[in-house]
């Protein structure tokens, strides 16, 4: 049918723009390389078709549809054509590894200047409560039907915090705290959130290991662009994606350490210090086959054979 996109932009002069808008649910036709407010139909009718497209059969317990919804929230500095890019690209990586669910892009405001780091940030904020109330609140009506839908969220660099702002925001709110919502699968790819606040003991994530069955932090040591030195990241602390979680985590999170593997497969000095070592996780096989095995959830994590335990027995991304 076309690319599943939720868009939070706002409209100008036509087009989508950088700063915060309505939210408008899009298909973008496969001949299409950007998004446009023209693509939006309405909730339902596209709520409907990502249902249809996500159904990979039926329960043989309950008779009920089951299927796979995996939400992509993206990082700071990415235009709608990038997030189109990258959205149908890991659709394609997925569907050769045998996903058959479906995939939606969540598309925030940001722009594609690095300039705007920190006016990203904001936005971000700004439109995190989105992703609860126009994206897993709607599927979780879905759920509460009989189809039985994993909804699983992926989120690159600054998406990892507009989940946990998202999930944070929304048990502050009565209504929305009091309902029974979750989702299945989180997986984070060089996250831009501190490390220290994912562990147990800080108030910041508490929501999101509240609403979720598994969360799986893919950190890489040779991230450059979350390195503390870089002129804007001045004053934060060490960010997961690049050192990883906390020894204190919750039973249900898991780190695993792409960096020996990342080491095997950078082809020139740019790629190493450049935005390579920040995105290259989308694109590559090896990455797409844990991510679809760790949406399966059919193998526990400790077992999912992309994976090995590296010196100190922790979980790696097999070289």
């Amino acid at each position: 049918m076309g690319d599943f996109v939720i868009s939070v932009r706002n409209t100008t002069k036509g087009n989508f723009g950088n700063e915060p808008g309505p939210t408008k649910f899009l298909v973008v036709p496969p001949n299409k390389k950007d998004t446009h407010p023209d693509q939006k139909i309405a909730r339902t009718k596209w709520t409907d078709a990502v249902i249809a497209e996500a159904k990979t059969g039926e329960s043989t317990l309950s008779g009920n549809p089951l299927g796979d919804i995996l939400v992509y929230i993206h990082g700071f500095n990415n235009s709608p054509p990038d997030v189109l890019v990258r959205h149908r690209l890991l659709k394609k990586d997925l569907k050769a590894q045998g996903y058959k669910g479906a995939v939606v892009s969540f598309d925030w405001p940001s722009a594609n200047i690095a300039i705007n780091y920190l006016e990203d940030r904001s936005d971000a904020k700004k439109t995190a409560i989105r992703l609860v109330d126009d994206c897993i609140k709607l599927f979780s009506v879905v759920q509460a039907k009989g189809c039985e839908v994993n909804l699983h969220l992926l989120a690159h660099s600054t998406g990892a915090f507009i989940i946990r702002e998202a999930f944070d925001d929304a048990d502050d709110r009565i209504k929305i705290a009091s309902s029974n919502w979750s989702v299945s699968q989180i997986a984070f790819i060089a996250a831009d959130v501190s490390s220290k606040s994912m562990s147990t003991i800080d108030s910041k994530s508490d929501s999101i290991y509240r609403h979720c069955v598994r969360l799986t932090n893919y950190s890489n040591p040779y991230d450059s662009v979350l390195k503390l030195s870089n002129i804007k990241r001045i004053g934060v602390s060490p960010r997961a994606g690049r050192v990883g979680l906390p020894d204190n985590i919750p039973t249900k999170a898991v780190n695993v350490d792409c960096g020996s593997y990342f080491k095997t497969i950078i082809k020139s000095e740019a790629e190493y210090d450049g935005a390579f070592s920040h995105s290259w996780h989308i694109g590559d096989d090896l990455f797409a086959k844990d991510l679809y095995l760790t949406l399966q959830g059919d193998i526990d994590r400790n077992r999912i054979p992309t994976r090995e335990a590296d010196s100190r027995g922790r979980l790696a991304l097999k070289e």
